[in-house]
Order: C-alpha cells, then structure tokens, then sequence
C-alpha cells in the first residue's frame, strides 16, 4: 500500500522508516516548499498545484501535523481515505473547539474562558485569578501563541503579542505532574493504550519524557484510558492520538490539549515498547492489526533543541538511542532525539545524568518520583 503524508517533516520521517518493513510506501505532501525528510517521493507544492499527481500515487492518506487547511483534507477525503479524519482535524486545531468537546464527553480541564478583546482578557484574568495563561484558538505549538498574565493590567500587552482574534484563557493548576495518554483505535474500533507518560516541558517546548512511571496508581491510568477511548470512539477515530494532562495533588487529571498524530511524548515507543507508535498508526491507518502496547523497557526521551550533540560521545553511553533528523541548527528547533533505556528507574536516573550533559544547553532532568 502506498501510503501518503501530508507534511515532510520528522514524524512523516520516522513513519516511513517505520513502515517499510510493513511493506508500505510512502509519497510526501509537502505544502511550505521546506521538508527535512529525506526518503520517498517528496512532492513539493507550497502553491497547491500538485494534489491531483500527489493522490494519483497514494492509496491512502494520514499526515504528520493538525495544522493544516480543514478544506484541503475535505478535498482530499472526497478521492482517498483520510485518516485521521477532517473532523478531528477541525476539533483539535481549534482549542475553543477541543474544549467544547472535553466539556461535552465530561472530561475535566482547567477553568477556562473564550475571548475575544484586549478587555475580555482582562476580565477573565481577574475572575479567574492571575496568573493565567492566554492562548491563541488555533495554530499554537510548542509555547507559541501564548502568554502568561501576572496580573490583568497586562491583557493589552498579552493581547497584541497574541495577535489572534480569539484566545483560551486557562487558570493555573497546582499540578504534581504534566503527564500524556497515548493511544491507537483501528478502523474496525479496537483500541490499544500505551502506558502514561510524565512529561518536563521549558518554555513550552518538550525536553524529556518517561514511561512507564513507577509510582502511577492503577486508576489513574484507567481515568485516562477512559478519557482517551471517549474521544476516539465520539470521533470516529483512525490512527495514533495523544492526549496531555495535569495530574494534580489529589490524583485528578485534567485535560490540556490533545493532538491527532504520532507525537513527541510518545518517542519513547520507538525503543522502549513492543510496538512503536510509528508502526500502530500505520497498522491502524491501513487496517492492520493493531501491535501490544506494553513496556519493554523503563525509557526516557530527551529531545535535542538547537545544537546538536557529538554523535560519538553520546552514542558510547550504555543504552543511548539516538534518532536525528536531518536539519540544520537554529534556536528553538528539534534536531532530533535520544531514547536512554534502562532495567529500573534508579538505573535510568543515572544514565540520563549522564545522557544529558553530553546534550548541548539540555536542562536538568526534573521527575516527580525522583529524590
């Protein structure tokens, strides 16, 4: 089957290497003219002029990032299966949208207002109480398209940093850990979970995360299951989603945001699960069945940002794995990642020492169940 990505970035990557032992192919969408994958056939078309030769080539269609024209995979839907579909695209791009639906299947989040105006914002900040974080409705990523407020008098500031028409405004949660739920459905509905991650995130961006956690209670991971199969099945959804949450001192989760593909907190499968969450997306896309989901290994995922590493010295680690993507250097951009694996989590806290100060300006690992 040949199977095609809209977007040419890491994840298309890293599902392509995934699949070719499945037997599948892969030709690439790329709509920036800027892709940084580097196998199968990259069709380059920042001027949507190509769709017609892109779906001649494919049988079926997934892509690597939410953040796309909602009509442009409604026209692609009308000649191909697109998984996942146009309508989890449009709920999980839009956080008004995603928030509405958290309500709506009762999955608690964080107390939140829309707005509207520099004014509203301040309004919200003060009833819901500073400090608050505004977000933009769509496009945000990795800490863009956010701000926090102190105090209400900075809504003007806030607002035209922004620069969007309509915010999230969410009040702060005394939180013990930011943690995500990955999981995969199948076109005919089954569902398989990975175990919970625990997530440390530095200005917004991902640096490392760490599955399966040794101090998770049970429940715990079945609120989230739960939480994760409600959205699936409302959804009618095809392939990998990751949901990210907040669990809070008294045990609760509450909902962050969700995002409809393979993701950054679920890298660790790569080397830590029996399958991949590369490999259960394209199972799943394509109507395979799904693979086990458990644990192999306790793992962590560091993210390397800006500057790469010096291959060799990391690579000389114990049960280092490390995963490049062929871009260049620049601020704020993920270059690649490393997968540390170990026997227990006091094995891995030593390894990942050790792991990350060989990562240029990698920050200190900083888990909720190490001393």
């Amino acid at each position: 089957m040949n199977v095609g990505i809209l977007g040419a970035g890491q994840l298309g990557q890293m599902l392509a290497l995934a699949g070719y032992p499945l037997g599948s192919r892969f030709t690439f969408l790329d709509t920036t003219g800027s892709h940084s994958a580097d196998l199968g056939e990259i069709i380059s078309d920042p001027h949507n002029r190509r769709l017609n030769e892109f779906l001649e080539r494919v049988d079926v269609v997934t892509h690597e990032f939410e953040h796309l024209p909602v009509s442009l995979i409604r026209e692609i839907e009308a000649h191909r299966p697109v998984y996942p579909s146009s309508r989890a695209i449009a709920v999980c791009q839009n956080r008004v949208k995603e928030k509405a639906l958290f309500d709506r299947l009762g999955i608690p989040t964080p107390d939140y207002r829309v707005v509207t105006s520099a004014a509203e914002l301040a309004d919200a900040a003060q009833t819901l109480g500073c400090p608050v974080v505004a977000k933009s409705a769509t496009e945000g990523y990795d800490g863009k398209g956010q701000a926090v407020l102190r105090t209400p008098d900075a809504a003007g500031d806030a607002w035209a940093d922004i620069g969007h028409e309509q915010l999230v405004v969410e009040a702060f949660v005394d939180f013990v850990r930011e943690v995500s739920i990955i999981a995969v459905r199948g076109r005919d509905g089954a569902v398989q979970f990975y175990p919970m991650a625990e997530n440390q995130h530095v200005d917004g961006i991902l640096r490392y995360s760490v599955a399966p956690l040794p101090d998770l209670d049970a429940t715990v991971q079945q609120t989230a299951d739960d939480y994760i199969r409600a959205l699936l099945d409302e959804l009618d959804y095809v392939g990998v989603l990751a949901l990210e949450l907040f669990q809070t001192r008294d045990g609760k989760l509450l909902a962050n945001e969700m995002a409809p593909r393979v993701h950054n907190s679920g890298h660790w499968t790569m080397d830590g699960a029996v399958t991949s969450q590369f490999e259960n997306h394209l199972r799943a896309v394509q109507g395979l069945p799904l693979g086990e989901t458990a644990a192999v290994a306790t793992t962590c995922m560091a993210n390397v940002i800006a500057r790469e590493p010096d291959s060799s010295r990391l690579l000389g680690q114990a049960d280092v794995h490390l995963h490049r993507y062929g871009k260049s250097e620049r601020a704020g951009r993920k270059l690649g990642h490393v997968n540390v694996v170990a026997r227990d989590h006091a094995e891995l806290a030593r390894k990942l020492e050790a792991c990350a100060a060989l990562l240029p300006d990698a920050p200190e690992p900083m888990f909720s169940f190490l001393p």
